[in-house]
């Protein structure tokens, strides 16, 4: 693997995740930090093929003017995060490879995440076809110019509004043929994951947008054979919903309502705040508990801006349950974590089984990726236990 390069592109570069992921690479690549939070280094996958941190390189497409080194000395300064030293000798690389992020994609993103625009060349595509071939121009030019042998494309930029699909997205002729309409035929999230599906390139979606998902889309990474995963990491109390249902579940205690309460306060927060946005992360939140127990309990999930906690992302649940002889209870938690620390290493995670699998000749959906995701494509299961063994299973079947 020592001779190898593979590239991460990161669409919403400049974001938190983005910026965590790309400082954990230059960290990882320098021996300036251990491999804690990335599952791919568990015991697990000591004996599989994975590109090492080291053979990335790594690239991108954002809206918003700025740097990889901007948005970590922000992060220490308004989050209190990342050793000074560490970031200080990551800078080189840092510095090199925000020379590889490009003005991305501004059409069709929705007005929550236009307001955070302010590249210009971001607007330049007036339909989704000049979109996807801009897109497709600069990650030739990515792979081509950096000599790499495979290229992902993880999508983590801020969350879209809900995007309802139709009859023209049932196939890929039929979207194909769309896509020179100015009419808003996909999202930006769409057609960044079409550009990537259509060059044969492994694509994740990292959010709840629409992404790959949906027929036409999915048609073409198999046409194309390239892998695919999503959607919506699952970094913080989706989680332990999915941790902790189960344990209802199995005692046959009987969930009564499960209250969920989140605040935070990075630009994600900003654009959650629209309530047309907000609607897509509260969707993927809120159907994790009764796929679980079988039956639907009294659920609410909310979401509110909070500048000040920055990316230190809060939620408090309250969940009141019937045991024996009738008798209610209730277990309430708080759960508190910095969003892009938890995000960044599984970035890391699914790049590397996602080369991994193009690698290995896989293509479509891979449905062993879902304990990674709060709405797994290509999966009904949400018990965080089952989805492991999935991931587990797959991997005894590499190694056999």
């Amino acid at each position: 693997m020592s001779n190898r390069r593979v590239g991460l592109w990161l669409i919403g570069s400049f974001g938190g995740v983005a910026s965590t992921a790309t400082l954990g690479l230059a960290a990882l690549s320098r021996g300036l930090t251990d491999r804690t939070s990335l599952v791919t280094a568990l015991p697990l996958f000591n004996d599989l093929d994975l590109d090492e941190p080291s053979a990335f390189v790594v690239g991108g497409h954002e809206i918003r003017r700025g740097g990889f080194r901007q948005t970590v000395r922000e992060f220490q300064q308004r989050a209190n995060v990342f050793d000074r030293d560490l970031t200080t000798a990551c800078e080189p690389d840092l510095e090199k490879w925000e020379a590889n992020v490009l003005p991305g994609v501004a059409l069709n993103s929705g007005p929550a995440i236009l307001r955070l625009a302010d590249w210009p060349e971001a607007f330049k595509a007036e339909t989704p076809r000049a979109a996807v071939e801009q897109i497709q121009a600069d990650l030739r030019s990515f792979k081509e110019t950096n000599h790499l042998d495979q290229v992902v494309v993880v999508n983590v930029t801020s969350t879209e509004a809900p995007f309802e699909t139709g009859d023209l997205h049932s196939s890929p002729e039929k979207l194909t043929a769309a896509l020179g309409s100015k009419a808003p035929t996909l999202p930006a999230s769409g057609m960044y994951a079409w550009a990537a599906l259509d060059l044969g390139f492994p694509y994740i979606n990292f959010t709840p947008s629409l992404g790959a998902s949906f027929p036409a889309a999915e048609e073409l990474a198999i046409q194309r054979g390239v892998p695919h995963g999503g959607k919506d990491g699952k970094t913080g109390e989706t989680l332990l919903k999915t941790v902790l249902a189960p344990m209802f579940a199995m005692r046959n205690w009987r969930i009564l309502s499960w209250v969920g309460h989140n605040i935070f306060g990075n630009r994600d927060g900003i654009v959650l705040d629209d309530p047309a946005n907000k609607a897509s992360k509260v969707r993927t939140k809120e159907q994790v508990v009764s796929s679980i127990v079988g039956y639907k309990p009294q659920t609410l999930v909310s979401i509110e801006y909070i500048e000040s906690l920055d990316d230190w992302k809060t939620a408090w649940n309250h969940i009141h349950f019937r045991g024996f002889l009738g008798v209610k209870m209730m277990m309430q938690f708080t759960w508190q974590g910095c969003d892009s620390v938890l995000a960044g290493p599984l970035v890391l995670d699914l790049a590397r089984l996602a080369l991994l699998a193009q690698r290995r000749g896989e293509h479509g959906i891979m449905p062993h990726l879902a304990c990674f995701f709060k709405n797994p494509m290509g999966v009904q299961e949400h018990d965080f236990f089952k989805q492991f063994a999935m991931l587990e299973a797959y991997v005894r079947s590499v190694l056999s």
